[in-house]
């Protein structure tokens, strides 16, 4: 039986076989039965998309917006709401059996499987081709892993998945990774459950006897000292023990408390706001609701919005709302550089990218900046490869080496910067 709240209409819906499993999302209600898979679109329950299954064992229906995943004892099997099969996704010593909602997870155009036999191991699968994704290597931890889940929106190279491991720590990484070392980082500690939003990249999660909600969790890739100020808390304890993240859509987010009862909670509706502006570039319409909200986590947010998308003009605002005058001031410098290369190193460099920074440097030519930037950071050693390696300012590092050393009344140790000191005059 279907009843629309709206208009308090009531369709019953009859099945020639018996109903297995049911999943209602995304505007879509699947329906699988011992031989068939029903599709009905909630604008019209009258006439379901109808196809049969191969195997009638359905243990779990996931759905996306533009497509679902059927699991039985054979397989996976992704379909697309008009019920073409999209790809069937296979990966070593798979069991269906044990796949439920905390170990898959599906966005548009990518599917994550824990794997059972080795639990520090997710599997990441392209959801149109069922291919690996990347270097098709799995995504693997240190430790096991109790619970995964992709984020929705955005590009897909941006693709983020979020994960809870044994000890109940909460870690965020990039699902695209290009022979690159994945860079795994840890936002949350004690966290019992978690889900992202259906429309925008926001991520909820009961952590510790709180509720919590990183309204921009990539913030720790751009800045990772704003991290604490995008989070929004709230008392967790009447939910009482073990409470379980049902749903998050729009600005509501389902809890299943320990007895069964479901409790319904309202974020604020701006972060999401927030992230469309952001997601059209409408950057200055982004700066006008911040004014108007007047709330330094959105204001946070924005600032890391705006690095991330390497927008000075707003990060300058933003960072300054927030009362961090030494980043506004490394802006500053940074929009002063004369070149595009140089800008872009520094934005890197902000971010703490630091061989990305340096690479790009290289790359430009800008040879002299690369080695400044690693003197600036006190990376010696590197500093004075790049000078010997491309023989030119030797003396530069050399002479601020001296000077370093100076400063603090100690003397050169180390045989390079000695070797090298006999052979240029400073």
């Amino acid at each position: 039986q279907v009843h629309n709240v709206i208009n308090d209409a009531v369709d019953l819906l009859e099945f020639r076989d018996r109903v297995i499993k049911a999943s209602l999302n995304y505007g879509y209600l699947v329906v699988s039965t011992s031989l068939q898979c029903y599709v009905f679109s909630t604008k019209n329950w009258n006439t379901p998309l109808i196809f049969d299954l191969k195997e009638g064992t359905v243990s779990f229906i996931l759905q996306a917006e533009r497509h679902f995943l059927l699991v039985d004892g054979g397989g996976l099997y992704l379909y697309s709401y008009e019920g073409r099969l999209i790809s069937s996704p296979k990966y070593p010593s798979m069991r269906t059996d044990i796949l439920n909602a905390k170990t898959v997870s599906l966005s548009n155009d990518t599917l994550a499987v824990k794997d059972k036999a080795d639990e520090k191991v997710i599997y990441i699968f392209e959801a149109l081709s069922g291919k690996p994704l990347g270097d098709g290597k799995p995504l693997t931890h240190k430790t096991e892993i109790v619970e995964i889940a992709l984020d929705q929106k955005g590009l897909t190279s941006e693709r983020k998945i979020a994960f809870i491991d044994k000890n109940r720590d909460l870690f965020i990484t990039s699902v695209k990774r290009f022979g690159k070392e994945q860079k795994i980082v840890k936002i949350g500690t004690m966290v019992q459950s978690l889900a992202w939003n259906d429309t925008s990249n926001i991520l909820c999660g009961i952590q510790d006897c709180k509720f919590t909600v990183w309204y921009y969790p990539n913030t720790v890739y751009v800045d990772k000292d704003l991290l604490q100020k995008t989070l929004y808390e709230k008392d967790a304890s009447e939910f009482s023990k073990n409470p379980q993240i049902v749903s998050f859509v729009g600005n509501q987010v389902t809890i299943r408390r320990a007895d069964g009862s479901l409790v319904h909670l309202h974020i604020s509706p701006y972060p999401a706001i927030l992230h469309d502006y952001v997601c059209t570039s409408r950057w200055e319409d982004g700066v006008r609701l911040c004014r108007f909200v007047k709330d330094q986590t959105l204001w946070a947010c924005l600032a890391a919005m705006a690095v991330a998308n390497k927008d000075m003009t707003t990060a300058e605002i933003a960072y300054a709302a927030i009362g961090e005058i030494d980043k506004v001031q490394y802006i500053n410098s940074i929009k002063d550089l004369p070149s595009k290369e140089s800008r872009l190193a520094h934005m890197l460099l902000f971010s703490g990218n630091t061989q990305e920074a340096e690479a790009l440097l290289l790359q430009s030519g800008l040879l002299y900046q690369a080695i400044q930037v690693n003197i600036n950071l006190y990376n010696w050693e590197r500093a004075l490869d790049l000078a010997v390696k491309h023989r030119t300012h030797v003396d530069t590092v050399l002479a601020y080496r001296q000077k370093f050393l100076e400063d603090f009344g100690k003397k050169e140790t180390n045989q390079r910067f000695l070797q090298y000191a006999e052979g240029v005059s400073v």
